[in-house]
């Protein structure tokens, strides 16, 4: 179990860093034009940098607490926040149609609910 808790912490972290270096660096323009990224014509610039930075920090927190073992309680918290950013996005992707990503976004969801869930009961970090 605590192997499938670090391989879902490490592929939502991998897909958070990638989201947050893509919303921080690529322009709001060519972000609207790739495919899925439609939203971001309603969104402001702002808006779209600061998903971006809270995407590198839910990368950090669902690794670095754990790996360095200090509070590691932050690893199901930013779980927890990654579900609730994802809501958000089945919803963003709702209003513009984007099934693909709904389900995508879903997926993303379940694994985060997945490593809150293991490190708040059954695997917890000790120490």
């Amino acid at each position: 179990m605590n192997l499938a808790l670090w391989i879902a912490a490490g592929l939502l972290a991998a897909v958070a860093l990638t989201g947050g270096i893509t919303k921080i660096f690529v322009p709001k323009e060519k972000l609207a034009s790739i495919n899925g990224g439609g939203w971001t014509r309603d969104a402001s610039v702002g808006f779209v940098k600061t998903l971006g930075i809270l995407e590198l920090l839910a990368a950090a927190g669902l690794i670095l607490p754990a790996v360095l073992g200090i509070a590691p309680v932050l690893v199901p918290v930013t779980a927890i926040c990654w579900v609730l950013l994802m809501i958000g996005a089945v919803i963003t992707h709702l209003r513009h149609d984007e099934a693909k990503f709904i389900a995508l976004n879903l997926v993303y969801l379940a694994v985060a609910a997945f490593v809150a869930w293991g490190r708040l009961a059954p695997e917890p970090f000790t120490g």
